[in-house]
């Protein structure tokens, strides 16, 4: 399998690159700043812009999957990189692709019909990241790709625990936090086993 990684500077990026070339997963990683990455035999590093379509198309090329985990930047990097890469997999023959969402764009149990960043139980001040991330779900849904958004609550910086639970688009009850982790290895399971196929993904780690 040979993998294009967008966003893996990140701190969940970086986590789901260590993954996936401990798994001998071939990565093509596409980064701002090539000098952040190591150096490893089975990575390739391009330097490019998620903005810019035909970065991306040199990133994709001879890959079997794409894993984004870019994050929002405040800016709408988010989404024209969808626009983007929704096409170049057709054009490609790609069907497969795995990005980290957020929690905010799982459903709300207490208001039925909403997004959680939409309803009483968000407690963030600011929506703008959730909505990035709820016109990636909108582009997503729409296509026939193969598509999987995994969504982590608050998102400390710690190691997998490898005892987490995931719900499909809710957020498992009681969850708190979901690690950096975590959110990296049921992302490298799911890319391995294909098992929540056209969903949204609640995840929550331990608290310890």
């Amino acid at each position: 399998m040979k993998v294009a990684l967008f966003g893996a500077t990140g701190r969940v990026g970086h986590a789901i690159l260590t993954l996936l070339l401990e798994q001998g997963i071939e990565v093509t990683a596409m980064v701002r700043n090539p000098e952040k990455m190591q150096p490893h035999a089975k990575l390739s590093v391009l330097q490019g812009d998620a903005k810019n379509s035909a970065d991306i198309v040199n990133a994709t090329l001879g890959v079997n999957a794409i894993i984004s985990a870019l994050g929002t930047d405040k800016t709408s990097v988010l989404t024209e990189f969808t626009s983007h890469i929704v096409p170049i997999m057709h054009q490609q023959q790609l069907k497969r692709i795995i990005t980290i969402g957020t929690a905010g764009i799982l459903n709300s149990r207490a208001e039925p019909g909403l997004l959680r960043y939409q309803s009483s139980e968000s407690k963030r001040k600011s929506v703008t990241a959730a909505q990035e991330h709820h016109k990636v779900f909108n582009i997503l849904k729409d296509t026939a790709l193969k598509w999987t958004i995994v969504c982590p609550t608050y998102l400390p910086t710690g190691a997998s625990t490898d005892d987490y639970i995931v719900m499909r688009d809710y957020l498992p009850e009681g969850a708190v936090q979901t690690t950096t982790g975590d959110t990296a290895l049921f992302t490298v399971k799911e890319l391995m086993k294909n098992e929540h196929l056209g969903h949204r993904v609640g995840i929550k780690s331990p608290r310890y």
